[in-house]
């Protein structure tokens, strides 16, 4: 089942996280207030282990990715659950990461996303969302193997977004490499946390967060060992566990001072598979608390693969999806107002473009789930004239890809920057850079939906929304552009435009195009 495909609420869906530290696994069917988990998976894997700064992935760890990858694919299928699969900081930094989503398509069955770290805050952030109530401006943070995600946000609104190079498994390979405790290298690792934050901190500080909440692996094994160090009953779930600053203060002093790791793993509340870890996080969670003046930190169960759980959902339920357009409808129109001098054109070219694509749509092999996309588009295309006429359409690309965007997907504002981008001059070729790291099925979306926006644009030529209507109707290999004009208005100039712009849908279809 493709993730495009209209899902019910009772339709599985597996989210899959393939972290530098260990891939999580998450069936779950949608609810109104989130979902319910049918079962869940987490393999130890290690995919960053023991590769310097993680630019390449080891043979030893790909195999023991493909290996947790088969597993769990077994389970999805299982519950007959497409999946959704994200990797992030091990594969986007890898320089073999190709080859591991190569293999990872043919042996395990499994497609991988492999997103940003900007893309990771984001839906880190709408997994919290459904854990923990998050008080007026506080900073999420969540510590991962190969990166740390932070976000400055206000409930859903999120003020400061950044993703850095500092992993609990990235800074053990570098400052924590044997079992054996060197004394100077906690400070070395200390040092090197707090300079590579130095420049978030600045921004971080000028929101003045009071909370941290506090997720992913590194987080709750603190909180862990906090809470046994007060000498309570340990909740089986840590989800909402609030502790100090001075009690993480506490807990670091105490993985300092085991002089290896079978004391370090003596401690109360560490995992043995992560005691080897677990003092480079906890080094890397104090310091941004110290340096951001935070004094309560809050746990969150819920990370980056609830997250894309939910993300899922809103894109694939009808029911949600409408929910997640308001959203997206609103980023669309507020950027299109700031920027777009004749915003009557653009959303008159959305009109005709939709009416296009209804048309077109069976014969170019796209389908609902792309609709929404093409409005965006052409709403969008002509952003770049605030930049300059010239090459406005390259300046568009650019202005929508660096968005804020809120209610899309980092991919999906790539698609649409392109469509966009290709709405004049060239058409899409390989050798433009940005179109050859799509793949198939996105070029295909991007040439499609251009070859639409193309002839929309041509048919408000004039300016004036005269063309009110158009239709499409088939026949053999021919394509028959149908106008209808406002009170009888002269079309001229209008037809004449759109067939001049028909020469990619003529190539996608290989029929002849009539504007009539």
């Amino acid at each position: 089942m493709s993730m495009t495909t209209a899902m019910t609420m009772t339709t599985p869906i597996a989210a899959l996280d393939i972290g530098t530290n260990s891939f999580h696994l998450v069936v779950a069917t949608a609810t109104k207030q989130g979902f319910e988990v049918v079962t869940r998976e987490k393999s130890m894997v290690r995919l960053g282990e023991g590769t310097g700064d993680m630019k390449t992935l080891s043979k030893s760890a790909m195999d023991r990715g493909l290996a947790a990858l088969k597993h769990m694919a077994a389970i999805a299928h299982a519950h007959s659950a497409p999946i959704r699969a994200v990797a992030t900081s091990a594969v986007r930094e890898a320089v073999n990461a190709a080859e591991f989503v190569r293999r990872a398509r043919v042996e395990a069955g499994v497609d991988i996303d492999v997103i940003s770290g900007v893309e990771e805050a984001r839906l880190i952030h709408l997994g919290v969302l459904q854990a923990v109530d998050i008080p007026a401006t506080s900073l999420i943070i969540d510590i991962g193997g190969g990166s740390t995600e932070l976000i400055v946000a206000d409930g859903p609104s999120d003020h400061y977004v950044r993703s850095l190079k500092l992993g609990a498994i990235r800074l053990t390979n570098r400052f924590f490499p044997s079992d054996h405790l060197h004394p100077a290298a906690p400070g070395a690792c200390r040092s090197f946390v707090r300079a590579s934050l130095a420049p978030s901190i600045k921004d971080i500080r000028e929101h003045s967060p009071r909370t941290a909440i506090v997720s992913s692996g590194t987080a709750e094994a603190v909180a862990r060992v906090a809470a046994h160090r007060r000498g309570e009953r340990i909740p089986r779930n840590l989800n909402g566990f609030t502790f100090t600053s001075d009690e993480l203060r506490g807990v670091v002093t105490a993985l300092e001072s085991a002089k290896n790791l079978a004391d370090r793993r003596a401690i109360d509340g560490v995992e043995s598979s992560r005691a080897d870890i677990i003092l480079a996080g906890a080094i890397i969670l104090q310091s941004i608390i110290d340096e951001s003046r935070i004094d309560s930190l809050v746990f969150s169960d819920f990370a980056l693969r609830e997250g894309l759980l939910l993300d899922t959902f809103r894109r694939s339920v009808p029911e949600l999806d409408r929910e997640l357009q308001v959203s997206s409808r609103t980023s669309v129109e507020a950027l299109m107002t700031r920027l777009d001098d004749d915003p009557a054109h653009s959303r008159h070219v959305a009109h005709l473009a939709l009416q296009l694509f209804d048309g077109l749509k069976d014969t170019l092999g796209i389908d609902d789930g792309q609709r929404f996309m093409l409005e965006a588009a052409a709403l969008l295309s002509n952003v770049g004239l605030s930049i300059s006429h010239s090459k406005h359409h390259l300046h568009s690309y650019y202005i929508i890809k660096h968005a804020d965007m809120p209610g899309f997907r980092e991919r999906d504002v790539e698609l649409i920057a392109q469509i966009a981008r290709y709405h004049r001059k060239s058409k899409p070729k390989n050798s433009h850079e940005a179109y050859a790291t799509l793949n198939e099925n996105e070029k295909h979306i991007v040439r499609s939906l251009a070859s639409v926006l193309r002839i929309a644009i041509g048919l408000d030529r004039s300016h004036d929304g005269r063309v009110a209507h158009v239709d499409v109707k088939k026949k053999g290999s021919r394509i028959g552009i149908v106008t209808r004009a406002r009170n009888g208005e002269d079309l001229s100039l209008n037809m004449y435009s759109a067939r001049e712009r028909a020469d990619l849908l003529c190539d996608l279809t290989g029929g002849v195009i009539d504007v009539e």
